[in-house]
């Protein structure tokens, strides 16, 4: 069934405006305001326990009574929903629109702007500006879809689930305890799938290159998910130094490309599984 789940996301995604309608955070992120605020802001983990363990405690449980029923179809849809709703937020091609269109026309200071506007980072001077926007784009795809699907193929809905509300948390906390706690649980669940999405992007990409520039740091704890895929991502796609123009533009549409031949790796091997399986 995880299979037919995931042609069904693709889909969603393709085809229909879905996902914005399914992705609706406003009730979870004004729970964790109201438990912030109140006599729980001094328990973070306590907090993250009844933000993220709770739901997926619930899902687990409802997919637990429907798995009897109808051979299991009618878990169908939750597992769609949950899944829909785990991925990532925006449409990152869009978000990159302004800044793509900045940079073929040569605006420097334009492109800045942009960047400070429109992917909420703070942006570099110069050939770096496109560097950082290069490693927005390959961490976004990472942790929008890769990582989500990942840990759904792995686990099923309830990882994906508790992905997806550990991010929300990390990103949207406003105490510096819970968002630390929050990204310290994150960095874990990122541990495996950045090494897996590592490993794609060599494969699928320039392999000694990748293994000279993440071989020593592989297995380092250290290292964030974040730094692990833009470097593996930059490496596999053999980023050339950044210019200004078309030709700038076009190494983004490269590294959408390596993105895509992983995404396909992924889905030809998960398929080899369950044929074998």
């Amino acid at each position: 069934m995880s299979f037919l789940v995931i042609l069904l996301v693709l889909w969603v995604e393709k085809f229909s405006a879905w996902r914005l309608r399914i992705q609706q955070d406003g009730p979870w992120l004004e729970q964790l305001r109201r438990l912030q605020r109140g006599s729980l802001q001094g328990a973070p983990w306590l907090c993250l326990a009844l933000l993220v363990l709770l739901p997926v405690l619930a899902l687990g449980l409802l997919l637990l009574a429907l798995e009897p029923l109808a051979y299991g179809w009618l878990a169908l849809p939750v597992h769609l929903l949950v899944l829909i709703y785990s991925l990532g937020r925006g449409d990152l091609q869009a978000a990159l629109g302004p800044f793509r269109d900045a940079w073929r026309r040569a605006d420097a200071q334009a492109a800045y702007h942009v960047v400070e506007r429109d992917l909420a980072l703070q942006p570099e001077e110069g050939g770096e500006l496109l560097k950082q926007v290069q490693g927005h784009l390959l961490w976004q795809a990472y942790q929008s879809f890769f990582a989500v699907i990942f840990w759904y193929l792995l686990l099923g809905p309830m990882a994906a689930l508790a992905y997806r509300l550990l991010a929300l948390g990390a990103e949207h906390g406003e105490q510096p305890a819970l968002r630390e706690r929050a990204a310290q649980l994150r960095h874990a669940f990122d541990w495996l799938p950045a090494r897996v999405l590592a490993a794609s992007f060599a494969l699928v990409g320039n392999f000694v290159a990748v293994s000279r520039a993440l071989l020593h740091e592989l297995l380092s704890w250290d290292i964030s998910a974040a730094q692990l895929v833009i470097r593996a991502g930059r490496a596999a796609g053999e980023m050339p130094e950044p210019i200004l123009g078309e030709a700038g533009v076009d190494t983004l549409d490269q590294l959408w490309q390596l993105l895509i031949r992983a995404a396909v790796v992924w889905y030809a091997a998960y398929a080899l599984w369950v044929l074998l399986v």
